[in-house]
């Protein structure tokens, strides 16, 4: 994008003419092969049969092993003596659970698992369509990255590695704005069933990456505002393979599912030996998703070992100006609001029904599509996993039950749980 035409884009945005300013800013599409084009317009049509059911894909067609630990077993399970959560809250989470469309509820605390239930065809080993929990995976694959010392800190550039972006509207992105939903892309609410849209090319296209890249408009500067959008986590992954060396599931695989013992799974990349997903699309099985959790929960450590900067944890939970309820990749306790969206307020759209405060100020959660949760509460040393799809209608997915039935069910020490308040 050259100067000029972010100059132009920002005035016609102010006169109301964001549409003109997305054609100035598309005025040179890139051009693919014939073949790629073909793969594209498969894709949609696949998108569009989904949605007839109300759900995304559920499977991707090329798809990258992610090895887990070479003797992964499975997550311990609470110890003998007196019940850490009762077992009433614990009833009453998994008939919650069971009665939402859940595939599996998993609960820990203090050191294992108090219980794991899985429901219809899943299992343990089932591997779980991830939606957006690729994008609190994608903040912990930046972390690693930091401690490993492929990347400076969430400041610095991304142009540094997305050279591509230099001198243009986009060198003032940060890493942080991929990881926080504030790089000035064009943002997820504003997507259409055109095949066309640079969002679903971004999504769908073989060459998704190289779509972002050199095609997404900017509508706002760097760290301006919050605009969710799929296509600003997609960076992640490209940062990572060019900081690396790495193909980013060999990068997750050596330096994050191995290390916290996952299982592993399988990552959908654009095309063979093309790009991986970070925004969405892993594969994995329930206890990689809590074993996840977990490694936040335990502020970036595993069995005694810092795998995350220290602080960073601390800056992953921690909201902006734009949205105090999203921090890097996952969502805050933060003050109350009754339905929160994944969007900018401004489109009201795609929120989430809150029926009651969180009982502990210190939560904050994955949250993905289909309402696929992990709640993390320090202050209970506690994990709730949640995966699965919406609730058939007329239900609705109320983010607020599950963590707080099972706080209810949790007896703190008299002056031992600064945290466990409405807030």
């Amino acid at each position: 994008m050259k100067k000029a035409n972010l100059a132009c884009m920002l005035a016609l945005m102010l006169s109301g003419c964001m549409s003109a300013a997305t054609n100035e800013l598309e005025q040179t599409p890139l051009q693919f092969s014939a073949e790629d084009e073909a793969l594209y317009n498969k894709r949609t049509d696949d998108l569009a049969k989904a949605f007839v059911t109300g759900q995304g894909l559920n499977s991707y067609d090329t798809m990258e092993a992610v090895p887990g630990a070479a003797a992964a077993a499975p997550l311990p399970t609470a110890g003998a003596g007196d019940p850490l959560i009762d077992p009433e809250a614990l009833a009453a989470a998994r008939e919650y659970a069971g009665a939402n469309n859940s595939s599996a509820l998993l609960i820990w605390r203090a050191g294992g698992l108090q219980s794991a239930d899985y429901f219809g065809d899943t299992t343990r080993d089932t591997p779980m369509v991830a939606r957006s929990l690729g994008k609190p995976l994608g903040a912990i694959a930046i972390g690693r990255a930091i401690a490993l010392g492929y990347i400076d800190s969430v400041d610095q550039p991304a142009s540094d590695f997305i050279t591509e972006w230099k001198g243009l509207a986009q060198e003032k992105i940060l890493i942080r704005h991929l990881l926080d939903m504030r790089s000035g892309f064009k943002p997820q609410a504003e997507a259409s069933r055109d095949r066309a849209d640079v969002l679903n090319r971004a999504y769908l296209h073989p060459r998704h990456d190289e779509i972002i890249i050199r095609e997404m408009p900017m509508v706002h500067e760097p760290g301006e505002a919050f605009e969710y959008a799929n296509a600003t986590a997609e960076m992640v992954a490209p940062i990572i393979e060019r900081a690396s060396g790495m193909r980013y599931a060999e990068f997750l695989s050596r330096h994050v599912i191995a290390p916290i013992g996952g299982k592993g799974g399988e990552i959908w990349v654009n095309r063979p030996n093309g790009m991986a997903h970070s925004g969405c699309c892993i594969l994995l099985p329930s206890e990689d998703w809590m074993r996840l959790a977990v490694l936040l929960l335990q502020d970036g450590s595993w069995d005694g070992e810092r795998l995350l900067p220290a602080g960073f944890v601390a800056d992953m939970r921690r909201g902006t100006q734009q949205n105090p309820w999203y921090g890097m990749g996952v969502y805050t306790a933060g003050a109350y609001k009754e339905r929160r969206g994944f969007s900018n307020s401004r489109f009201g759209s795609y929120e989430v029904l809150h029926s009651q405060p969180y009982l502990a100020s210190d939560l904050f959660l994955f949250d993905g599509n289909g309402n696929q949760t992990a709640y993390i509460v320090p202050s209970a040393d506690l994990v709730i996993l949640r995966l699965g799809t919406w609730p058939k209608k007329p239900a609705e997915w109320d983010n607020s039950v599950l963590p707080n039935t099972v706080l209810r069910g949790i007896t703190f020490p008299t002056g031992q749980t600064p945290a466990m308040q409405p807030n």
